[in-house]
């Protein structure tokens, strides 16, 4: 990582409150005599600049702090107004939280938009970028179109919010990140506003805020297939509404990289270009497992200074799509760096690839999966740590029905860019099931690398608007994508597609899928997009990443031995198998101003191998901010649970905020919401 001191300009740093337009229907979005908080970043320069946004609402004064300071500061030593705002209702922007990306938030995003054009330091033309949640809304607000947006950057973000996200996948209903992150979001939403920034209000705001907050999960698990609500805000329905030119960035280790591959093939290939790499859900230049990462910034400031200040740097001259090839690689839970090679394809779909089919061969097969299968699955988000990727999937694949084709010896590589394509015929004797499908590259000793994976919902088999029952006892054919990879299986491999019927945590099972299904192999295949290594064409560089200074940020030392990240526990006797898990966003730190911010997380999800109703999801967390100096020390501790039985979610949660020793707010949910067939 180079970290760089000089810039071709000097820069100045002031936080500012943008006033949202008047009036007082939450509806209609409306912002009331709301004002939103804002950092901006300003080159010292007598002309006016370019503005970039990055919108979030994970709190620019501590939470995404450290991550600002690595690029804010260097795109206005570039010649850019660099600002980064908080969603109303979070971090030091007023208002109370809403759910994500509604109507409001977009409004104000387009707000916001508006303002920062009209002020004397900029020339009215505007750019947005951010990842995750920036990226989403980056694309939502793009799709609103104000008009001086001119370009985004879009990094680990979706266009398909139903199909794409934490919530479902497949048609089936995401166990592992639906109730972690609105486990996640219920903590962060009750966070107080900083006593610094916002003055002797922060407790009547921070009350006002506690009174408007409901679990996420609610409204997430109402929505059982894609209705009107997942709709709000999915780019996928309609490309054309996106005027503004898009970067759209991914990671073959996130969970959104298939975003970028309908993107480059859905909008204008002379606005539009994509980017995926073998990273996990992080920006490509910040360095973390796995690796290789790029000069990120000096990509996007070519992007920047085409489309933002006009600059003929032939940035549209590079291929379509740029993406990595991951060479094959033992198993491991997390890789410095994976060895490949970077491609460049002028469009997607590409003619450097062909669908190539294997047929399954042999008799029908049972496939009655015991119910913690996917404990090896990974973490669904892996964001660099030790234990985010899949081990060895020998256990998974002993659990599974595998078809496999060797690579010959003589034959060389097959090397595939894009989404596999399943297709089997199966045979159902309860209305509902899933089937997860995993492509492995398993090497000559036997280990059996994760390559990607997809998932379908038997119910959802005729649309993700829907939910069909499974004739009973009837045979039928389906298909499903499996997501996108880049990666070279060489000869002496063999390619494994392993077949299961349950796929705990990530998807929860459903009453009666501890039968399973038969698949016929006679009617079955996997298609897979092999790429022609011979069309790699010029090669494709980039340069070594650099960012400006750190904010300095200080991890104090402790004693305490370190929670494992990812722990498997199985009771024998009862055959339930326990998976606990840390998910390591931040720990302890002291940030410059002075505040000591402390978290601490603990996801525990548990199932009986044979019993698909034995699932249960149980999260906590606690947040504690302390600012010694002004006497401040506040704590929020949440709790989440999810169990279910045949008709619903039983679902449970609790928030307890306090000022020091004092209990300022307490409250619980309980619920329990209707299942349909997911």
């Amino acid at each position: 990582m180079i970290i760089r001191t000089d810039f071709p300009y000097e820069t100045i740093r002031e936080d500012v409150r943008i006033p949202m337009p008047g009036g007082t229907s939450r509806a209609e979005g409306s912002g009331g005599g709301i004002e939103l908080y804002a950092r901006v970043w300003r080159p010292v320069t007598d002309e006016p600049v370019p503005a970039l946004l990055e919108y979030l609402p994970y709190r620019l004064t501590d939470w995404t702090a450290p991550r600002d300071w690595q690029r804010h500061p260097w795109y206005a030593g570039h010649g850019y107004a660099s600002v980064r705002v908080d969603v109303r209702g979070h971090g030091c922007s007023g208002g109370d939280p809403g759910d994500e990306y509604d109507a409001r938030e977009l409004a104000d995003g387009v707000a916001v938009v508006e303002w920062l054009a009209a002020q004397p330091w900029c020339t009215g033309s505007v750019g947005m970028f951010g990842i995750s949640w920036g990226g989403f809304n980056s694309l939502q607000i793009a799709a609103l179109a104000p008009e001086p947006l001119k370009a985004v950057v879009t990094v680990c973000s979706t266009d398909d919010r139903y199909d794409n996200d934490v919530h479902y996948m497949g048609g089936s209903l995401l166990a592992v990140d639906m109730h972690a992150w609105a486990a996640t979001m219920l903590a962060f939403s009750s966070r107080p506003p900083d006593p610094l920034y916002v003055g002797e209000g922060w407790r009547d705001q921070w009350l006002s805020r506690l009174g408007a907050v409901e679990p996420l999960l609610h409204t997430w698990l109402s929505h059982q297939t894609r209705d009107a609500y997942w709709r709000h805000g999915s780019v996928y329905e309609d490309y054309g509404a996106v005027r503004a030119a898009v970067l759209a960035v991914g990671g073959w280790h996130d969970p959104y990289r298939d975003t970028v591959l309908r993107l480059v093939s859905a909008l204008p290939a002379d606005r539009v270009r994509g980017l995926i790499g073998p990273w996990s859900h992080q920006y490509p230049d910040r360095g973390l497992p796995p690796g290789p990462a790029i000069g990120f910034l000096q990509e996007t400031l070519r992007w920047w200074d085409h489309w933002l200040k006009g600059a003929d740097n032939g940035v549209m001259g590079e291929p379509a799509l740029r993406s990595w090839i991951s060479e094959s690689h033992p198993p491991a839970t997390t890789y410095e760096t994976l060895p490949g090679r970077w491609v460049g394809d002028p469009s997607w779909p590409s003619p450097n690839v062909d669908p190539v089919t294997y047929a399954f061969q042999g008799a029908p097969v049972i496939v009655a999966s015991p119910q913690h299968t996917g404990l090896d699955a990974g973490r669904f988000f892996p964001f660099g740590n030790d234990a985010d990727l899949p081990p060895d999937q020998r256990e998974e694949d002993a659990k599974s029905a595998c078809f496999e084709f060797p690579v010959g010896e003589g034959s060389g590589p097959v090397e595939i860019l894009g989404r596999p394509v399943v297709r089997l015929r199966l045979r159902m004797d309860v209305p509902y099931g899933q089937v997860v499908a995993r492509l492995c590259d398993v090497a000559p000793d036997g280990s059996s690398t994760l390559v990607t994976r997809g998932v379908l919902n038997l119910s959802a088999r005729q649309g993700r608007d829907k939910a069909v029952p499974w004739p009973v006892g009837s045979y039928e054919d389906v298909h499903f994508e499996l997501n996108g990879i880049g990666h070279s299986f060489p000869p002496g491999h063999r390619i494994r597609l392993a077949l299961s019927s349950a796929y705990w945590p990530w998807i929860w099972p459903r009453a009666g899928s501890e039968r399973g299904w038969i698949v016929d192999p006679a009617g079955s295949a996997v298609e897979l997009p092999v790429r022609d290594p011979s069309s790699d064409g010029e090669p494709v560089l980039f340069e070594a990443p650099e960012q400006s200074e750190p904010l300095g940020v200080v991890f104090p030392a402790t004693l305490d031995e370190p929670r494992p990240e990812r722990v498997v526990v199985r009771d024998v006797a009862r055959g339930v198998w326990r998976l606990e898990v840390d998910p390591r966003y931040g720990g302890t730190r002291v940030y410059p101003d002075g505040l000591e911010f402390s978290e601490d997380a603990l996801e525990v999800y548990e199932i009986q191998e044979a019993d698909a109703l034995s699932a249960r999801t149980h999260s906590e967390w606690t947040v504690r901010l302390h600012r010694p100096e002004l006497g401040w020390d506040v704590s929020v501790v949440t709790r989440s649970e999810i169990s279910c039985d045949e008709g619903g979610f039983v679902t449970s949660n609790e928030v307890v905020c306090r000022e020091g020793d004092e209990v300022l707010f307490h409250r619980t949910w309980e619920r329990r919401l209707p299942r349909a067939a997911v």
